[in-house]
């Protein structure tokens, strides 16, 4: 009996170190798990979105050792009547404006600094875009018409088996992918749960089977189409996109901080909406997405893909906005206006004609209303209506 005792004991005594070492081991993800169900409770969320390496790994992109290139101040504009009451409705936390090249509003709100790196969400797909231009220009990448099975064997068995990389680009590649963000269970919120976890987003890609159109027919809103484009451009070139968009595009853009990519657990970037960087640093991509690619006398991005991804070439339905390679254009889209965007309310919104070019973060819970999408376009053209004259902000 006494023996018996004593094996119990010991027993017990090895479940309970077993458990705390199990714990110590998982206790950062359990952090990240806890940290991403909570992400965006109102009282968590604007904070959160300016310190996004504290909930998930994470990788800095490098920008050389330059300077930053300059941002020259220009007139201080008056923004029009309402943008005020704007900027209470829609939970704006920062706000750059540049006119030619120059900013001539800046504006941080409800505790937010110019030196934060703030989570693009979705407006990390335009600079993907941007990246997969430069690789396609190098010749890495053949044919926009060229299926991407053909650069990523892995996805042979899944719901990409069909799908181009123009089909991706303009995300009509009829990939069955529900992305509710209120929905707990919808795939959107199981892959932020997964790269919570240091799982592994490739596998998750190639995990999707089901399809609902033939590639290139209808065109569906899915975010994981954007990862898949990562996992072309890494094929491709043999390098990591963090590498290549540090490379391509940060240090050459000359940003002043350096930005960084969520990535999962191998270390492999979240590029559908992973990138962190300053509203400033968002602006000076923009303007050189005006200047069509062209920035301090180098053509980062060739000319002729700005102007085609930039260009409304998926098949949206009437009542939708325009979409092109990873960026937006409003319906009723002046000539040469469009956007990047992502959720709660992150713009940059580009306007050639008026040399206007606008950053904006935010934490609005009501960025799927389609009346508040409406408004904000509306917004960002009042804006550019209202900055009249200024000098040729080319670079």
């Amino acid at each position: 009996m006494h023996s018996i005792l004593k094996w119990v004991v010991r027993l017990v005594v090895a479940l309970m170190l077993a458990s705390l070492v199990m714990g110590y081991w998982k206790r950062e993800e359990l952090f990240r798990l806890i940290a991403v169900n909570s992400l965006f409770l109102p009282d968590q969320i604007i904070e959160n979105f300016s310190h996004m390496d504290r909930a998930f790994l994470n990788a800095p992109i490098p920008r050389g050792d330059g300077p930053a290139s300059p941002l020259p101040e220009g007139p201080k504009a008056s923004l029009p009547d309402g943008f005020e009451q704007f900027t209470r409705d829609r939970n704006v936390t920062s706000v750059v404006v540049l006119k030619d090249g120059a900013i001539v509003y800046e504006r941080y709100l409800q505790g937010t600094q110019p030196d934060d790196l703030r989570v693009s969400w979705s407006m990390a797909k335009s600079y993907l875009s941007a990246l997969i231009g430069v690789v396609l220009a190098e010749g890495s990448i053949n044919s926009l018409d060229d299926r991407v099975i053909d650069y990523v064997p892995a996805l042979r068995d899944g719901a990409y088996h069909k799908a181009t990389i123009r089909n991706v680009l303009n995300m009509a590649t009829g990939v069955t992918f529900d992305e509710d963000y209120l929905d707990q269970k919808s795939d959107i919120n199981r892959m932020g749960r997964i790269l919570a976890l240091g799982g592994e987003m490739d596998a998750f890609a190639a995990g999707l089977t089901d399809t609902f159109a033939v590639p290139g027919t209808d065109w569906k809103y899915v975010s994981i189409d954007t990862h898949v484009l990562g996992m072309v451009i890494r094929a491709a070139t043999g390098r990591s996109i963090i590498d290549l968009m540090g490379d391509r595009i940060i240090t050459p853009l000359g940003v002043e901080r350096t930005p960084y990519y969520l990535t999962d657990g191998t270390g492999v970037a979240f590029v559908l909406g992973g990138l962190n960087s300053t509203t400033r640093d968002y602006a000076r991509f923009g303007q050189m997405y005006l200047q069509q690619g062209l920035w301090n006398g180098k053509q980062i991005v060739p000319r002729d893909w700005v102007l085609a991804s930039t260009t409304p070439s998926a098949p949206t339905d009437a009542d939708q906005m325009g979409y092109g390679y990873q960026w937006w254009m409003p319906r009723d889209a002046r000539p040469r206006e469009y956007m990047g965007r992502g959720i709660y309310g992150q713009y940059l919104y580009i306007n050639e004609e008026a040399g206007v070019v606008i950053a904006l973060t935010a934490a609005d819970l009501q960025f799927r209303d389609k009346t508040v999408q409406r408004q904000n376009v509306a917004m960002f053209r009042d804006i550019a209506d209202s900055l009249q004259g200024g000098a040729d902000g080319e670079r």
